[in-house]
Parts: C-alpha cells; sequence; structure tokens
C-alpha cells in the first residue's frame, strides 16, 4: 500500500504491494480516478480501478444490485450476495442494476451450494458485462472450489475466496484462487469461529508473503480507523459487510434494520441455531455469528437437537415469514456497535475514505 501525492499531500511508501498481473485486465471495467477519491493506493485500487480500498461484502439477503452500484459507484467494489436458494434470474437482473453504475461490481457464491449445478454460475457467466470480481466461499474438501475458480478463470474473472485458519489459506492457494479474505471470528454471517481478524491477518500475510497473493480483511472493521489497521498491517483492502446492512440501499426489511441499529457490539453471537432451525444445508465447520435473540438463548452451541425438534423448526419459520426478530436471526458482525444510522452507501464509503488522513499522521 502506498499514499500517493495529492494537493497538500504527502507522498510515503508506507508497504509495498506485490501487483499480479491477471488476463484480460480493462481499466473501462472501472471507475478511473478523476481526483474526487482518496490517493491511497494497493493492489485492490489499481487492479479493479477503484478509489477506495474497500469491497462491501456480499451479504445474501442484504447485498444486491443497488447497494453493490453504489458501492462502486462511490469509489469501492460493491459485491452481490448470492444465496443458496437465489434463482438465477435474480442473479442476472441485479447485475444489471450494479453494472449499471459504470463501475466494477463483484458477485459472492456459497461453494456448498454447487452453483455449477444450479444454474447460478451459469447465470453469471451468461451476463452481458461480467463482474470484475467473484467470491467463492464455504465449499468442502471435495475439489469443488477449485473447479468453480477454474471456470471462473477461464471466462477471465478474477476470483477471490474467505479463509479462517492456516489450513484454509493452504487450500485456497493450492486451489488457485487470486485473491484471499482473511475472516475473523468478529465477522458477521457465516464463517468460522477460530481466530479474531488481525491475529489472522498476520498469519495469512505471513504464509501468502512468497505466494505474491493479495490478502483482504475482514471482521470487525467497521469505521476508518479498522480500514487504516489492516491496510498498515499489509491487507490490500478491507472486505465490509456489517458497516452496509443498515445502508439505505440495502435490501434488509426495516424490522432488521432497526433492530441493527440499536444493537451494541456485546449483542452478537456465533451460532448454529438458524441453520439447524431452518434445516439449511451450511457445513457443520460453518457457524455464522448474528444478533442475539431469544432463539439464540434457548438453543445455543452447535444446537444439532434442532434436526429432531420439529415445533421450534415451525415456531423459526414462523418467525421468520412475520419477520418477528425475536426469534428469526439477523446475521451481523461485532462491528454494529460503530453503525449508528442509516444513510446512503456513498456516504459510507466517503467515511471509510477517511483512513487515508489516518495513515498520513505516520
Amino acid at each position: 500500500m502506498r499514499l500517493r501525492s495529492g494537493v497538500g499531500g504527502i507522498g510515503a511508501r508506507v508497504q509495498p504491494d506485490t501487483v499480479r498481473a491477471f488476463p484480460d485486465a480493462d481499466a473501462a471495467h472501472g471507475c478511473q480516478d478523476d481526483g474526487r477519491w482518496a490517493m491511497l493506493t494497493t493492489w485492490l485500487t489499481e487492479r479493479f480501478s477503484l478509489g477506495v480500498p474497500v469491497v462491501s461484502a456480499p451479504m445474501a439477503g442484504a447485498a444486491g444490485g443497488s447497494l453493490a452500484g453504489a458501492v462502486s459507484a462511490a469509489g469501492g467494489l460493491g459485491m452481490i450476495g448470492v444465496g443458496d436458494s437465489t434463482a438465477p434470474g435474480w442473479v442476472s437482473a441485479q447485475a444489471a442494476i450494479a453494472a449499471a453504475s459504470g463501475c466494477a461490481f463483484g458477485i459472492g457464491l456459497l461453494g456448498w451450494a454447487r452453483p455449477d449445478r444450479n444454474e447460478q454460475l451459469a447465470a453469471v457467466l451468461d451476463l452481458p458485462l461480467p463482474p470484475a470480481l467473484v467470491s467463492v466461499s464455504f465449499g468442502d474438501a471435495t475439489g469443488v472450489q477449485r473447479k468453480l475458480a477454474a471456470t471462473l478463470h477461464r471466462a477471465g474473472i478474477v476470483t477471490a475466496t474467505q479463509i479462517g485458519s492456516s489450513d484454509d489459506v493452504r487450500r485456497a492457494l493450492d486451489d488457485g484462487f487470486d485473491l484471499l479474505v482473511a475472516r475473523g471470528s468478529e465477522g458477521g454471517g457465516h464463517g468460522r469461529d477460530a481466530v479474531s481478524t488481525l491475529p489472522l491477518l498476520q498469519e495469512v500475510l505471513d504464509m501468502t508473503g512468497t505466494a505474491a497473493v493479495p490478502v483482504l480483511a475482514a471482521g470487525g472493521i467497521g469505521t476508518a480507523r479498522g480500514v487504516a489497521a489492516v491496510l498498515g498491517a499489509g491487507a490490500c483492502g478491507a472486505w465490509i459487510g456489517t458497516a452496509f446492512l443498515t445502508a439505505t440501499e440495502s435490501l434488509a426489511p426495516p424490522a432488521a434494520k432497526a433492530r441493527l441499529l440499536a444493537a451494541a457490539s456485546t449483542d452478537t453471537l456465533y451460532t448454529h441455531a438458524f441453520d439447524r432451525g431452518q434445516l439449511l444445508g451450511w457445513p457443520a465447520e460453518f457457524g455464522g455469528r448474528a444478533l442475539r435473540n431469544r432463539f439464540t438463548d434457548r438453543w445455543p452451541g452447535d444446537a444439532t437437537a434442532l434436526a429432531a425438534d420439529g415445533p421450534a423448526r415451525a415456531e423459526l419459520r414462523a418467525a421468520v415469514e412475520r419477520a418477528d426478530y425475536d426469534l428469526a436471526g439477523i446475521y451481523a458482525g461485532q462491528a454494529i456497535g460503530m453503525v449508528h444510522r442509516a444513510q446512503p452507501a456513498a456516504e459510507i464509503v466517503a467515511e471509510l475514505r477517511a483512513a487515508e488522513t489516518l495513515l498520513r499522521r505516520w
């Protein structure tokens, strides 16, 4: 990462990034820096022509085309979140909305859901304007992640995957992913609960240094201070979800946004209850961080007994249908305590851009 000199600024190299060359790099696929944006330069900003080294996470149920497009138009890289049962037509429609920004955008797929079999991958590959980045995360060890990454590479698309352990890093490198997302246990939504963000990031950066694979940091990053911290450590950017959950463009229901805005950093926990209660197909190794509620209090730990408790599952299903968040789940990370108001995504990105000012204090 380096700070380019701007008006009244001080140009100083803080830590160099190794920039990898990818085939079919197309500067027109991103929004060029026209002087409006901060002068932070990393592998991420150069590869995708960004003004801010921030990626909005592909949160299924919240991150649609409007949010992705707004983040990208503001200088970051907006991602669309695709769930396990998302219809291919929805993927196409949301991608068209994001593409209307004229800037690079991305799409996030779930490896375990086999997007190569449910037509989601086909929908991505058939887009008139393909995404600049596709993340494929949370697959198993059967080789599906490698297969999906190879298919995307043949289409000229940069690939990313979320990792939460040293074993994940080794597998991701073997699978040929271009970009790793070091997601710590503070992060909202699904992932591992083993290591927090900063220890994980340091370990991942040490492991990937010789392979020259860029790394994003995720988990607990909610403000410009967090962005500055991970850039200073050597990440090429921040992968941020929770801070965008209550954005004007987020698809999260109003009642969920109200709960999120009222929550503190201590109001989340790592749980399997919502997956078990809805008989979702998530691999057992991945739970999710969500707002604590009556259902998680009732079903702590891995909640394996829920599979045999029909009445409890019916109660959860009814709560989801009526948006009763005393029981239904709202995934969010520990950074939720830094989210105080609903605002447009562009304002959130602008606030995160202040990381440059913090880094110039060096």
